[in-house]
């Protein structure tokens, strides 16, 4: 009889420990692992390759627009890290000096410089132009990573839609007007941050400025990342055989101050946390294009996660790559010629990128 009672108290003890609320417990214990560890698998996925080489650019002049937050900050600084002689063009001069503060004490580089841009003046543009060009000699990497994303509308100071000036038009400028120190400096290069978005934008001859009809994402925003792409392969063509290469890039769906317009794109930041890449991810395209050798002689290609994607058909689109130049040399004033007289003889033919059709 006893037997049969410490029987039944081992049977209860086991009972106890796999049955009620301690079964419970271990149960929700093992799905929170589970979950937890798809997770970050997921995040590591979505975060994307990093580029691991270690090439120095010790005395490289860089440009990099935009660059007091975000990607162009964590881009700012590897660049100032690995020894860049940096210029920092921010439009709002008190944050500039704080993250250049920042950068300086992080990678020990004193040549970080605070440079006043607003891509939405063309005049700011071209005093920033003037101003650098008086300072410097050289150029080796110009990185257009500045923009905005999805406004209200609103117009520049010279009159244009903002996402098309600010993301297309006063890099168009900013870029032309520093060409001629970029090919003094060959091989160099332009990287140009555009977006998987260009896939909904058409170039709009009859209403580039959305002035009749306005959708601040798929219209606008949509439109001058299909400006880049257009910009970027044009102005491959142009420097064929000048030393200076020109490529674009889609950094991710990142965590940036870029959607601080948007309520509906934070809100679904928040739900799909999972799916966005931190600044320092979404930078790493950014730094595989201005760093990597071998873009000293690739150029004209549009690259996510650090691979050349091939573009829909009216990102190829010649004739209007050609239309949207001769029109944005019109907007900026500008009537730039590409003579032979500034070309060298003595560096290497870069390779346009020609994609299949």
């Amino acid at each position: 009889m006893d037997n049969i009672n410490v029987d039944n108290e081992r049977n209860q003890i086991k009972r106890l420990c796999f049955e009620g609320a301690w079964a419970w417990c271990l149960e929700i214990c093992f799905w929170f692992c589970m979950i937890a560890l798809i997770m970050f698998l997921v995040k590591r996925l979505f975060e994307g390759p990093f580029y691991r080489r270690t090439n120095r650019i010790d005395g490289k002049v860089v440009i990099v627009t935009g660059c007091n937050t975000g990607i162009g900050k964590e881009t700012a600084l590897e660049l100032a890290r690995r020894g860049a002689r940096l210029y920092m063009a921010c439009r709002d001069a008190a944050r500039c000096e704080a993250a250049r503060l920042e950068i300086i004490e992080r990678t020990q580089n004193p040549n970080v410089f605070n440079r006043t841009l607003d891509l939405a003046s063309l005049s700011s543009v071209r005093q920033f132009a003037e101003r650098f060009l008086a300072e410097e000699d050289r150029l080796d990497i110009l990185i257009n990573n500045a923009g905005v994303m999805a406004t209200p509308r609103k117009l520049t100071a010279d009159g244009f839609e903002q996402q098309l000036g600010v993301n297309h038009l006063g890099h168009f400028l900013l870029t032309n007007l520093l060409l001629d120190r970029l090919k003094k400096s060959a091989p160099s290069r332009i990287v140009v941050l555009s977006s998987a978005a260009y896939m909904f934008g058409r170039i709009n001859k009859n209403d580039l400025n959305s002035e009749k009809k306005y959708w601040p994402f798929f219209g606008a925003y949509a439109q001058s990342k299909l400006a880049n792409i257009l910009f970027t392969r044009k102005l491959s063509e142009l420097l064929m055989d000048t030393g200076v290469t020109a490529n674009c890039l889609h950094p991710g769906i990142v965590r940036t101050e870029l959607m601080r317009y948007n309520n509906c794109l934070w809100f679904m930041k928040t739900m799909f946390h999972l799916v966005t890449r931190s600044p320092k991810a979404g930078a790493q395209t950014t730094l595989y294009l201005a760093l990597d050798p071998k873009f000293d002689t690739l150029s004209g290609g549009y690259y996510e996660y650090m691979l050349r994607l091939p573009l829909l058909p009216w990102a190829r689109n010649q004739e209007m790559a050609d239309w949207l130049w001769e029109e944005s040399e019109k907007m900026v004033g500008l009537k730039h010629t590409h003579n032979d007289e500034n070309k060298q003889t003595n560096i290497t033919s870069v390779q346009v990128i020609k994609d299949e059709k």
